[in-house]
Formats: structure tokens, C-alpha cells, sequence
């Protein structure tokens, strides 16, 4: 948004320039991004938060200035011939009451529609508006002036002679002045005539009651629309227009009258014509604003320095608040966070029973203050936003730069070390740290996991419509957008949060999903490029796996549907199923689309965080010399090594170090359904050499306990 500081000064009388404006501003919290020079002029590129609507507008910003400054604004008003009588007052009917809350408007006859004179487009061209004509720069300009859309219809246009605020029925159309034909849902809150639509209500109106040279009569619209309903339609058409970003954000009820009474001004001095009757005020119900109290002693408790009830009061009138007259209130008006001593009784009787302890709160009639909030500042709602007011006014630079009092030392969350020890290690092992959307589409759901999935009341889309069951659909569509921009090397780690259905409610867990294609080694003058495999994926979860005293750690088939069903596997650490990892399944991995091989695992950290950290240890090489034996067997395919280990580990040789499989071997001699498997042990004790008939001993054991498995050995 641009704010002209010439504009400025025809609300309030700045003294200072433009330079220290545009600080002061900024530092009271509405910011100026840049300053440039159009023409001779200065222009300020305003950042204005979402929360602020009254302040996208010039008038909004001068009532800044004048809290900031202490100077008075001057009051924004319409001066308007008086009007000639009409036959009726213009009939607005508002059938939907929740969708328009106020629709205001005015009729002019024998206006003379033409080019705006030099003033009108001086302040238009602040926008980069070139102009359209009186009537319609006039509606713009007030936009600009006091942040109240407004709209024109040519009167002679509207058939029936009415206006109707309504939802659209089906099948119903509207050429909407941007020269698209728009069809409308149930859903469209629109502005009718007798017999057609003639107006998105809050975000553009219709080219068939458009303004044109031959425009004689008028009829000004200004209201009030449901934020909901326009954001609601503007995203559904695909339109974000000037008037939908301030109804978007919550426009002022209040100021309906003062903006149609200020465009009838614009465009009668401008276009000529007259007034015909008085304005017709349409009221379907209004925006209820409770008032607030504010306790001086809170302001200092929250602010860390004492402010006088005067700055105070001074700071909130400037801004449009109103200190109340509680003697001159109806009996039993309600003021919301007003404490009455039977209301305090109860909050610390409730907080007893949660064993808290609430400090003396005391109410200082002398000091304290209802205060009345103004129509167009809608995101105050607390206390605390009323105290944050005055800070921001008061100056956050004049504040002492003291720490805050603190009386605890700082807590480590219970997991916090074991997570940064995964993440550093992912890093280290080459994975790149990526963050994904939490919301997928129920189909990704249902296809990576077996829970039910927490379904979102307002998705913003179907294909975002639930919270996310597995990090496995994300990851697939980070690797995917890498892919399809070249980079067809891509190692991607991410941590977060899962969300299942568990009875009536939902609950989460924090998992790690890992996901790589393409190249595990480069091409360089040490040996040609390697692709990423299976046992890339498996030595990165077995070294995660190592950081964590598991007592029982195996690998078993059977990781899921998704997963390749020869290249994938699961870990079970002490019997149970800690990470699922693998290639994915072709037919998955044809339907995302994904051109080269992409492997994934998740690991579940609310099973794995149950084992401690591995701590470690020191132990002394030994002195004495290590014993290897060789033995060659022949299993069964259904024997899987974990069974082999498991089974040698069972004998419990104090002296055996390691037991690994060195070759294994199908076909030749080797009989179908069956594989040979060269395997090697080694034996050392830390205390002695090692005898013969010791080893052999040891060997035959192991033999037994192969053969036990149903292997047999070779010659």
C-alpha cells in the first residue's frame, strides 16, 4: 500500500519530515518499507498487517500520526447540499442478515459523467491509477482517503428500482466489470436487482449496471459484508481486488454512512447533478463490541514501567477509544475482564482445586478504566491488546533495556538430545534437512497408512483436506519437484509430526522419514558413479539404529504395500517395529510419476526414543592374537541370517567377537530354493592366547546349532 505524506497533512499538522515520519511510523508498529520520489513527490511503501484494515488508508494512518505525535485530528466529513425530496426512499432489501450486516446508499440524479479534474487524479496516481471516470475515480479515491469500499451502479439500469443483498441461486450469472462471465454457486453472496445478480457483494461489481458516459443517475452502495462470505467467493472465482482485501480483513461497520456521504460529495463537485432524499440505512444487525477493562497496575506489570492513567487515556483517545462514565451506564451492562469480588472468589477457587495459587488481584476505581472501543478496531478483543496499544504509541525504544526477572534454569525438553543426535547424524551422513506440508490428500491417507486420518473442518483444498498419517507422501513429492527440475541426485531427511484418529479424538507422534534417488557416489578419478541402493538406505538406519542401546536389533520382511517387495525391510528393535524402509513399489512410484528409482524409509521415534542413547565405551585392544574360522553351509531361502545370528549369539561364547556372512552363492551345484552362505567367525580373548581344541570346540557348537536350522555343510 502507498501512503502519500502530502495527504497526511490535510488530516493532522506534521511537523516533522518526511524522513523521521517514516521512522516514527515504522517504530510504532505501522510499517514503512520504503521511501521513494513520483513526480516531485514523496511515497511511502506501507507494510500494514493483516490485523489492521483501518490502517490501509490515509485517513488510518494520520489518526497514527496524531496518537503518536499528540496532535489533533481533523474529523473527516461530507459536505452535502441539501437533498431534493424524493417520491419513496429507495428500497433495500437485505435478505441475507448474516452475510450483510449494513448496506448504506445514496441516489444523484443528472450527474454528467466525464474525465476527473487534475486534484481527483493527483492523489489516484499515488496508486499508479490513471483514472476511469468522476463517478467511478470518486469511489476510488475515497478507498484511498478512509479504507471503506464503496461502489457505483447507473440507477437507470437496475430493473425493478430495487437493490436485494442475497445468496445466488443455481444456475445464475454475472459479467463482472473485469469482462467475465462468472457463473455463481449457492454460496456467492451477491448484490441483485429486482430480476438478475449485479454485484459480487464485497469484491467486484457487474458490467451490465457499470458506469458509462451516459450515465444521468446514480445510485452509491456502501456496506458492511461478512469477511467469511467475500474471502469465501474471492478464492472460489480466483479475484482479489481492492474492495475484497479490506472485507477479507473485517471493514468498518461504522463508516458505511460517512463513505457513501463522502463519494456523493466527490461526485456532485465533480460530475454536477443533486441529491434526491435522504440516505437509505439499511440495518440487518450489528457488530457487537464489548467494552474493556483496563487496569493501570496491569499496564505497569506488563510493561515493566509505571505510565500515568493520563498518558494512558491520552494514548487511547487518540487512537478513537472512549474512557467510559460507569455512572452513566445502564444497570447490569456487561464489561468484558471487569472482575466484580464474587468473580474473583470463583477464578481462585477453581485454580485451588487445580492446586494454583493466583495472586491478590486489586481494582483501583481511581485509576482503573472502562474504555469503549471504536467500530473500526476490530482485532482488539483483550486487556493485553489495549496494553500493547499504548506500548507501541508509547514508544517500544523508550522502554530500559533490562532483562526480564528469571528465577528457573533452563529445561531441556525429555528427547531433545536424542533428536539433535539423529539430525546431526543424517547430516553427516550427507542428507539434506527438508520440510513438508502437514496437510495431504485423504487418498495419500488411506495409502500410507492404516489409521483413520484427522479430517480438517475448512481444508483449503480437497486435495489438502486431512492431517498427514505418514511423512512418506511428502517426501515423495519433495523428491519428486527436485526430479522434475533436473536435480536428479537428491538426499532428503525430515522430522515431524503425524496425526491419527483414536476414538473420538486425534493424537500425534513425531516421526523421520528418509528419502534418496539417483547417485550415491560421483563419478571422479577414484571409480565411476555408483547409484543409490538398498543397502545405502539400510547402513544409513542401521547407523541412526547404533546411536541407541537395543538390546535385540533384526531386519525382517514385510515393510508395507507401498515398498518394494524384494528391496525393503523392516527393523525390530526388541521386538518391535521401530523404521520401514525400502524402494518404492513401481506401480507407486509410476503413479507419482517418479522416472528413476526413489527409496524411503520412516522411522517411528515414539518407539525409538524409548531406548536410551548409547553410551561410550572404552575397551583395550587386545594383546593377543584373533582366531578366524570359515564355515560353509547350505539353508533353505527361507532361512533368513537373522536367524543364523540369533542362533550363534544363543551359545553365548564370551570369546566370539564378530559372526558375518562372507559369500553368499545361488545355482551352480547349489540345489533350487536353497543358497549357500560362506560364513566367518572370529574368536579373541583379552587375557590369553587361544588353544586349538578351544576353537574347536567353539566350531562344532556353531555347526550343531546350523545344522539345528536345517543347514548342511559343505565339503
Amino acid at each position: 500500500m502507498r501512503i502519500s505524506p502530502q495527504w497526511l497533512k490535510q488530516f493532522v499538522d506534521l511537523a516533522v519530515n518526511d524522513a523521521q515520519l517514516a521512522e516514527d511510523l515504522t517504530l510504532a508498529g505501522v510499517a514503512v518499507e520504503s521511501v521513494r520520489q513520483v513526480d516531485g513527490h514523496t511515497i511511502f511503501e506501507m507494510e500494514i498487517t493483516t490485523n489492521r484494515p483501518d490502517a490501509m488508508c490515509h485517513y488510518g494512518v494520520a489518526r497514527e500520526c496524531s496518537a503518536i505525535y499528540d496532535i489533533p485530528l481533523k474529523p473527516l466529513t461530507a459536505d452535502l447540499p441539501k437533498e431534493r425530496p424524493a417520491a419513496r426512499p429507495f428500497p433495500i432489501e437485505i435478505q441475507d442478515a448474516k452475510g450483510c450486516l449494513r448496506y448504506t446508499a445514496r441516489v444523484l440524479r443528472g450527474v454528467k459523467i466525464g474525465p476527473s479534474p487534475e486534484k481527483v487524479l493527483e492523489h489516484l496516481r499515488i496508486e499508479e491509477q490513471s483514472g476511469i471516470s468522476n463517478a467511478v475515480d470518486a469511489s476510488n479515491y475515497t478507498l484511498m482517503e478512509m479504507g471503506h469500499p464503496t461502489h457505483a451502479f447507473d440507477l437507470d439500469k437496475l430493473e425493478g428500482g430495487k437493490i436485494i443483498v442475497r445468496r445466488a441461486r443455481s444456475g445464475e450469472t454475472l459479467k463482472t466489470l473485469d469482462g467475465v462471465d462468472r457463473k455463481l454457486t449457492t454460496d456467492d453472496l451477491i448484490i441483485a436487482d429486482a430480476a438478475k445478480p449485479v454485484a459480487l457483494a464485497g469484491v467486484m461489481g457487474g458490467m451490465d449496471s457499470a458506469i458509462s458516459v451516459s450515465t444521468k443517475n446514480i445510485l452509491i452502495e456502501s456496506a458492511w459484508f461478512d469477511p467469511a462470505s467475500v474471502r469465501k467467493t474471492a478464492r472460489y472465482h480466483g479475484m482479489h481486488t481492492d474492495a475484497s482485501h479490506i472485507f477479507e480483513r473485517g471493514a468498518d461497520w461504522g463508516a458505511t454512512m460517512l463513505a457513501c456521504d463522502r463519494v456523493a460529495a466527490l461526485i456532485l463537485e465533480t460530475a454536477g447533478g443533486e441529491l434526491e432524499g435522504a440516505p437509505v440505512d439499511a440495518i440487518a444487525g450489528h457488530v457487537v463490541r464489548h467494552s474493556l477493562w483496563l487496569r493501570t497496575r496491569e499496564v505497569e506489570r506488563q510493561l515493566g514501567v509505571e505510565i500515568s492513567a493520563a498518558d494512558i487515556l491520552r494514548i487511547l483517545t487518540r487512537l478513537g477509544f472512549k474512557k467510559l462514565d460507569l455512572s452513566t451506564l445502564p444497570q447490569g451492562i456487561m464489561i468484558r475482564t471487569a472482575l466484580t469480588p464474587e468473580m474473583i472468589e470463583t477464578y481462585k477457587a477453581k485454580a485451588a482445586e487445580m492446586g494454583i495459587t493466583l495472586p491478590d488481584v486489586q481494582m483501583d476505581p481511581e485509576r482503573d478504566m472502562a474504555i469503549d472501543l471504536p467500530t473500526w478496531r476490530l482485532d482488539i478483543e483483550r486487556e493485553i491488546d489495549l496494553i500493547e496499544e499504548i506500548a507501541r504509541i508509547y514508544g517500544y525504544n523508550k522502554f530500559p533495556n533490562t532483562l526480564p526477572l528469571f528465577s528457573g534454569g533452563v529445561v531441556e525438553l525429555p528427547h531433545a538430545r536424542a533428536e539433535s543426535k539423529l539430525r546431526a547424524t543424517l547430516l553427516a551422513l550427507g542428507y539434506n534437512e527438508a520440510i513438508s506440508p502437514t496437510f495431504i490428500s485423504p487418498a495419500d491417507a488411506s495409502a500410507f497408512a492404516g489409521e483413520p486420518a484427522v479430517t480438517l473442518a475448512n481444508p483449503l483444498s480437497d486435495e489438502q483436506s486431512v492431517m498427514r498419517t505418514s511423512l512418506v507422501p511428502g517426501m515423495l513429492n519433495m523428491v519428486a519437484w527436485n526430479l522434475n527440475r533436473g536435480t536428479n541426485d537428491c538426499c532428503l531427511f525430515e522430522t515431524g509430526n503425524v496425526f491419527i484418529m483414536v476414538g473420538e479424538s486425534s493424537s500425534e507422534r513425531k516421526n523421520i522419514c528418509i528419502g534418496a534417488t539417483g547417485s550415491a557416489q560421483a563419478a571422479s578419478v577414484h571409480g565411476a558413479a555408483r547409484p543409490y541402493s538398498f543397502f545405502d538406505l539400510k547402513a544409513a538406519i542401521e547407523t541412526l539404529l547404533g546411536l541407541f542401546e537395543i538390546g535385540k536389533l533384526n531386519f525382517e520382511p514385510q515393510a508395507g504395500d507401498y515398498y518394494h517387495p524384494g528391496r525393503s525391510a523392516r527393523a525390530v528393535a526388541d521386538g518391535q517395529t521401530v523404521a520401514r524402509f525400502g524402494q518404492m513399489h513401481p506401480d507407486a512410484a509410476s503413479a507419482r510419476k517418479l522416472r528413476q528409482e526413489v527409496y524411503v524409509a520412516e522411522i517411528d521415534l515414539a518407539r525409538l526414543l524409548r531406548f536410551s542413547l548409547r553410551t561410550a565405551r572404552y575397551v583395550p585392544l587386545s594383546r593377543f592374537p584373533a582366531v578366524d574360522r570359515d564355515f560353509s553351509f547350505v539353508f533353505a531361502d527361507s532361512v533368513a541370517f537373522s536367524q543364523i545370528h540369533a542362533a550363534v549369539l544363543e551359545l553365548k561364547i564370551t570369546e566370539l567377537r564378530s559372526f558375518q556372512p562372507a559369500e553368499v552363492f545361488h545355482g551352480g551345484a547349489v540345489p533350487q530354493g536353497k543358497y549357500s552362505v560362506l560364513l566367518r567367525a572370529q574368536f579373541q580373548s583379552s587375557e590369553r592366547t587361544l588353544r586349538d581344541d578351544e576353537v574347536a570346540q567353539w566350531s562344532a557348537q556353531i555347526i550343531q546349532a546350523m545344522q539345528a536350522l536345517g543347514g548342511s555343510l559343505r565339503s
